[in-house]
């Protein structure tokens, strides 16, 4: 079984590990992209609703012990708020989470100008602007057919507007299954030259057909088996044969 990346990860940065730890800052990453989609507000904050259960699903790879002691590292230290007083029912004590981002750097540290908390505020304030996300690493979402249009954005829209000037056609570039497709491929360590050659391949085999020139499409031409198959067509083989030219007898030379 291959344990490699072919599908979206979960990023975090060296910079928050060295700040929180590693476990710590898996977490965080991952609240705070729930936070950016929750729909709960209260007192201006964004929050997340769930259970040790319910983070015990987001992180199969934790046991619930180590959930429980990460979130209670995090409280300790500050960087986590967690608080049960949005529960409808009081004997719910299901906590509500959020980052407290005051206490998060998210400036180099190398940088001698760097005020922690002006850059603090001003990180939070973007990133709460940010109308595209990283996926999430629950199987809730895993398989998810949302497309995240900051992944290859320049090198989709170049694909699209060459498949565009090779068929005369009007693809549309922010396409979510064309990005997923192109996403895909482009994961599997395939370049944007390849996929031009195989662009370049079939509109040559297709075009002058009226049948097959309608498959000059991405759902065809970008799928995961053909894409495969036509990488591994190569171009057409040329045959070597020389013309033939037709033996000619000279009846001016006697016999020798």
């Amino acid at each position: 079984m291959n344990l490699l990346i072919n599908e979206s990860p979960l990023l975090i940065l060296p910079s928050l590990v060295k700040q929180v730890g590693l476990n710590e800052a898996v977490f965080l990453q991952q609240l705070h992209f729930r936070s950016l989609v929750s729909p709960n507000v209260f007192e201006g904050e964004k929050w997340v609703y769930k259970t040790y259960e319910d983070w015990g699903k987001e992180f199969e790879f934790w046991s619930r012990t180590t959930i429980r002691r990460m979130i209670g590292n995090l409280e300790t230290k500050g960087y986590l708020i967690s608080t049960s007083k949005h529960n409808k029912i009081k004997a719910d004590q299901t906590k509500w989470y959020r980052v407290d981002y005051s206490t998060i750097d998210f400036v180099a540290v190398q940088d001698p100008n760097h005020n922690p908390k002006q850059a603090t505020a001003t990180a939070h304030d973007e990133q709460k602007e940010l109308p595209e996300l990283s996926r999430p690493i629950s199987k809730e979402l895993k398989n998810s057919k949302k497309e995240i249009v900051g992944i290859h954005h320049d090198e989709i829209v170049t694909i699209i507007e060459y498949l565009n000037l090779k068929t005369d056609k009007k693809f549309k570039t922010n396409a979510s299954a064309t990005r997923r497709l192109l996403n895909a491929r482009m994961n599997e360590g395939y370049s944007v030259d390849d996929i031009k050659r195989v662009i370049d391949l079939k509109t040559t085999q297709w075009l002058p057909d009226r049948k097959f020139r309608n498959y000059l499409r991405p759902s065809t031409l970008f799928n995961s088996s053909n894409f495969e198959n036509y990488m591994n067509e190569g171009e057409p083989v040329k045959s070597q044969a020389q013309p033939f030219k037709p033996f000619e007898l000279d009846f001016t030379k006697g016999e020798e």
